[in-house]
C-alpha cells in the first residue's frame, strides 16, 4: 500500500504540474513534432540564421556597461548605428514590436493640425493609434489584387482628394501576401504637398536583398518600420524604425518610442537584431532561389496552383477542389505550418534559405510528394467583404457597448472592431453600421470557428446608444 500511494501520488503530481504549465507543455508537444514552418517567424524554428548565438544568461538588464535604450550613448548607441541600410536614416531598436514605432509616430503627430491619411489595409494597430491620438483619417479606397484578391494598395485615384492640410499618411507596403504597388509616385506626390510619410514596411525587412523588391527607404519616406523578426532571423517582437534624418517631428518620434516601449528592454532581443542584420548584411541570394523554384516544382506536381507575387518570400498555393482552410488542415495534419489560410488560398512564408542551414527542406519536399489531393469537384469561392471606395474614419470617445448575436446585429452599429487574425487587418470598423451583407461574413466566420478578433460564440460588441 505505501508502494502504492507513494507512485500514485507521483503520478498525481505530475499531472498538476502539467496543468500549471499549459503553454510550455503546449510549446514541448508542438516540437516533438518537428514542425516545418512556412510561417513567421524568420528564424523558422532556428533552422535559418545564427540565433545559437545568443545564451540565455544574455537575458540581463541595464547593469553598468550595457547602457540604456531609451537613452544610448554607448554599445546600444553603437549597435543602433550599425543597422545601416541608407545612409539618410538612422536606426532605432523595437522590443514591443512594429507596434509600437507605429503608435509612436501617429502619436507624434497627434497634436498637429488636420486629419491623417490611412488605406483600408491597415493593420490594427494603426486604428488603435488613431483612437490614442483620437484621430481622424481619410480611408484611402484600394486596388484588389487580381490574383490573391486582396486589397493591394491605394488606388492612384485617391491623389485627387488629396490636400496639403493633412497631417501624415501611413501606407502598408507590401501587403500581406507580398504584393507590392506604385507607392513611389505616392510618396512624391505627398511630399510635394507637404505631407510626411510613415510606411509599415513590417514584412519587407528582406527588402533590397538581390532578387527582392525595393525598400521605401529608397523612396525618402520620412518613415520606415521593419519587422525584422517577420522576415529575418531574429526574435519575435524585435522590430526596427528607421527615421529620415530631415523627417519632421523626428525628436518627439523618439520621445514617444520611450512611451510605447517597455522601461525594461530585452537585451536577447536587441542582440538578435544585432545578428539579423548581419545575416541581412551578408546574405547571398543564390540558394534560396534555387530551393524556391524546386519547392514550387513539387508543389505543382501535386496538382497545387503557386502564384508567385512581387516578393518572392511569398507563394499563395491554392487547389481547385479545396478552400484555404482545407488546405491548411490538410498540411497541418502533416506538421506542415502555414501563416494563413482564407477562403481561396494559404500562405507560404519561406525561409531566406542560406549555406549551413538547418531547415529540413529535404523533408519538406518528401511529405509534399506524399500529399493526398483526392477532392476532384471545383468548390465556389466564398467572396470577401472588400470596400475599394475612399471614405472617413472618424474617432468616437469609448462609449457602453453591449453584446447581441451576430444573425441579430443587422442596422446595429459596430462597438469594436472585427479583424481576422492573421493578417490583423480591420475587415469591419468600429462606428460602421452594420448591413445584411456584413452579417453574413460574420456568420460564415463563426460558424467555420476561424480566428477572428472581435467574435466570441457568435457574439459581437455593439453601440448601446
Amino acid at each position: 500500500t505505501p508502494l502504492y500511494s507513494s507512485a500514485a501520488s507521483d503520478v498525481y503530481k505530475r499531472q498538476v504540474w502539467m496543468m500549471a504549465l499549459p503553454l510550455t507543455n503546449k510549446l514541448k508537444s508542438l516540437m516533438e513534432e518537428n514542425p516545418i514552418s512556412m510561417h513567421v517567424p524568420g528564424h523558422k524554428n532556428n533552422t535559418i540564421g545564427s540565433l545559437d548565438k545568443l545564451d540565455i544568461n544574455m537575458d540581463m538588464t541595464e547593469i553598468t556597461g550595457l547602457d540604456d535604450l531609451h537613452h544610448p550613448e554607448e554599445v546600444l548607441h553603437e549597435s543602433m548605428a550599425n543597422i545601416s541600410k541608407h545612409k539618410d536614416y538612422d536606426a532605432f531598436y523595437l522590443v514591443n514590436g512594429t507596434t509600437a514605432g507605429i503608435l509612436s509616430v501617429i502619436q507624434a503627430f497627434a497634436h498637429a493640425s488636420g486629419d491623417y491619411i490611412i488605406p483600408r489595409n491597415a493593420h490594427k494597430s494603426v486604428f488603435h493609434g488613431l483612437e490614442i491620438a483620437r484621430g481622424n483619417a481619410l480611408l484611402l479606397g484600394m486596388d484588389i489584387s487580381q490574383d490573391t484578391f486582396q486589397y493591394l494598395g491605394p488606388s492612384s485615384s485617391n491623389i485627387d482628394y488629396f490636400k496639403n492640410d493633412y497631417k501624415l499618411a501611413v501606407y502598408t507596403y507590401p501587403n500581406y501576401y507580398g504584393e507590392c504597388f506604385d507607392i513611389k509616385s505616392q510618396i512624391e506626390h505627398l511630399h510635394k504637398l507637404q505631407i510626411p510619410v510613415l510606411v509599415d514596411e513590417a514584412h519587407g525587412a528582406h527588402f533590397d536583398l538581390e532578387g527582392f523588391p525595393q525598400s521605401t527607404l529608397n523612396l525618402e519616406a520620412d518613415f520606415v518600420v521593419q519587422s525584422y523578426h517577420k522576415t529575418l532571423p531574429s526574435l519575435t517582437m524585435s522590430s526596427v524604425l528607421f527615421i529620415h534624418k530631415d523627417a519632421p517631428l523626428r525628436q518627439q518620434v523618439i520621445n514617444y518610442l520611450s512611451y510605447f516601449q517597455s522601461s525594461s528592454p530585452s537585451y536577447l532581443l536587441m542582440s538578435s537584431l544585432e545578428l539579423a542584420h548581419e545575416f541581412y548584411r551578408n546574405y547571398k541570394s543564390d540558394i534560396f532561389f534555387e530551393k524556391r523554384q524546386t519547392l514550387i516544382n513539387e508543389l505543382k506536381q501535386q496538382g497545387l496552383t503557386v502564384i508567385e507575387v512581387d516578393d518572392p518570400l511569398k507563394l499563395c498555393v491554392s487547389h481547385h477542389a479545396y478552400n484555404g482552410y482545407e488546405l491548411q488542415e490538410l498540411f497541418e495534419s502533416q506538421s506542415i505550418f502555414i501563416e494563413l489560410a482564407d477562403e481561396n488560398q494559404v500562405l507560404f512564408v519561406l525561409p531566406l534559405w542560406h549555406q549551413h542551414d538547418t531547415y529540413p527542406f529535404n523533408k519538406l519536399l518528401k511529405i509534399i510528394k506524399r500529399l493526398k489531393l483526392t477532392k476532384q469537384s471545383s468548390i465556389s469561392q466564398e467572396e470577401q467583404m472588400k470596400t475599394t471606395a475612399i471614405g472617413h474614419y472618424k474617432y468616437s470617445a469609448n462609449s457602453r457597448t453591449r453584446t447581441v448575436n451576430v444573425k441579430e446585429a443587422e442596422g446595429e452599429i459596430l462597438g469594436t472592431h472585427i479583424v481576422p487574425y492573421p493578417p490583423g487587418i480591420p475587415i469591419m470598423l468600429k462606428g460602421e453600421k452594420i448591413t445584411a451583407n456584413m452579417v453574413k461574413l460574420l456568420q460564415y466566420w463563426s460558424n467555420q470557428k476561424l480566428r477572428v478578433e472581435g467574435i466570441k460564440n457568435n457574439y459581437i460588441e455593439i453601440k448601446d446608444e
